[in-house]
């Protein structure tokens, strides 16, 4: 891998030295006869700071490829309109991954849209999806015409083949693969995770203001795929899936995809392992906002508004005094979507479980159960390790999230009890006193 965050990078594959241009992007002839395809990332005309684009020298250029037509979405919907609107806390138990046995299913056909919002053509929005597969893709590619994916395997490695390289991407990383990026994922057995798709706009690293310079995710940690490349033909030809519009599309071509000998360029997909997030927390007193533990954010034309902030709660230490330290009742502006990698998650012990999911939409209360409420209420303060062994994540948005139909009824994960974890709050309140007795 090649590592840093958006860095101008090049690369080409050892088995053909020489392969990148030396002094232009697009000679009259490539070295070894390769063809010159720019890919855009950003229009031309964007400026010095944000503009991103990746030349490609390849055995085909990409326009190699029979018309595009029409095929079945699946369980994949950007209809938010589907089902009416539910404002209450909603969680879903472990998502069900279907036997190989039973049926084979890959990345593409396992991929079930439980909320979004906002509009594809306009490239303003995001969605987010479940996936649920148990077998490779097989000779079958796919690339999102609008769309910034992040994806977070939960259950069984990702090894993702892009036009760039190849990506091993395990349970506690994640990986993103922009706009445009033809990719195909293998499997090697039943795998289970979440995507999250963003409309338009970029992946940045958070501002860190006072921070200062380093903390956070650092950007010497994000890694790039080197250049390789494949120059195969198979029976019938690969299957090329283009997601445009929120439809799918196929077509076939002859060559793999995956035919780029060599690249440079800022625009690449990448990966990034969470264990190398460096956390940010209060060392005195109260919490510091859940932003502190963004490692991605995808901006709104709002300053200080994101369309999708990418937020871990990682292991850390809790040392705050006279502080209640599990995560505070809240009503947010934000639509919040949690997710859990593995162990348990500290506001609610029970019942958010890994492969699961919860969403707290805009202005919706939520906070910690009744009984994390009971034993943080009377701990004592000690410094203490908090979610060892455990990774929790939020997709947040400034969007208001619809659910889908399959989220609400036909994936048959809807946890319908929820609501029961708050019943058991009591009234603590002393009128008589204001001062309650204090843990030792």
């Amino acid at each position: 891998y090649i590592s840093g965050f958006g860095n101008e990078c090049a690369s080409e594959d050892p088995r053909c030295p020489g392969s990148l241009p030396e002094g232009q992007n697009n000679p009259q002839v490539c070295p070894y006869n390769l063809y010159a395809e720019q890919l855009s990332g950003s229009a031309f005309t964007c400026p010095q700071s944000t503009n991103k684009r990746s030349w490609l020298y390849r055995i085909l250029p990409s326009v190699s490829h029979k018309p595009f037509e029409s095929i079945d979405e699946g369980h994949v919907t950007h209809n938010w309109d589907e089902v009416d609107p539910d404002p209450n806390q909603l969680r879903w138990k472990p998502f069900e991954i279907p036997k190989a046995s039973q049926k084979k299913v890959d990345f593409v056909s396992g991929l079930h849209t439980l909320c979004g919002a906002g509009d594809i053509k306009s490239n303003n929005g995001l969605a987010i999806h479940i996936f649920l597969c148990n077998t490779s893709m097989e000779n079958r590619i796919a690339h999102h015409c609008p769309v910034f994916f992040c994806s977070v395997p939960q259950k069984g490695n990702l090894l993702i083949y892009t036009e760039f390289g190849k990506m091993l991407v395990q349970p506690n990383e994640i990986c993103v693969i922009q706009r445009g990026m033809r990719f195909s994922i293998d499997v090697f057995e039943e795998t289970r995770g979440y995507l999250l798709e963003v409309y338009g706009v970029h992946f940045e690293l958070p501002d860190l203001g006072p921070i200062g310079a380093n903390g956070l995710a650092n950007p010497r940690d994000f890694l790039i795929p080197v250049a390789w490349y494949e120059d195969r033909q198979v029976p019938g030809g690969y299957t090329v899936i283009n997601k445009y519009q929120g439809k799918l599309f196929a077509a076939k071509q002859d060559v793999s995809p995956f035919n780029v000998v060599a690249w440079h360029g800022n625009y690449t997909p990448y990966k990034y392992n969470l264990k190398n997030f460096m956390v940010i927390n209060s060392v005195a007193f109260d919490h510091a906002d859940p932003s502190i533990f963004t490692v991605l954010t995808a901006k709104s034309v709002r300053p200080g508004v994101a369309i999708a902030d990418f937020v871990i709660f990682p292991p850390r230490w809790g040392v705050a005094d006279k502080t209640f330290r599990p995560p505070y009742y809240h009503r947010n502006c934000m639509s919040e979507f949690m997710g859990l990698i593995r162990g348990h998650y500290e506001a609610k012990q029970g019942g958010f479980l890994p492969g699961g999911g919860s969403l707290h939409s805009t202005m919706t209360p939520h906070g910690p159960d009744a009984d994390c409420f009971e034993k943080a209420s009377k701990a004592k303060l000690a410094p203490e390790r908090i979610a060892d062994g455990t990774m929790a994540f939020m997709f947040e948005s400034s969007l208001s999230l619809a659910v889908t139909k399959w989220g609400l009824k036909a994936s048959k994960c809807l946890d319908e009890n929820y609501y029961k974890c708050w019943e058991p709050l009591k009234s603590h309140f002393t009128p008589n006193s204001r001062n309650p007795a204090e843990p030792n």
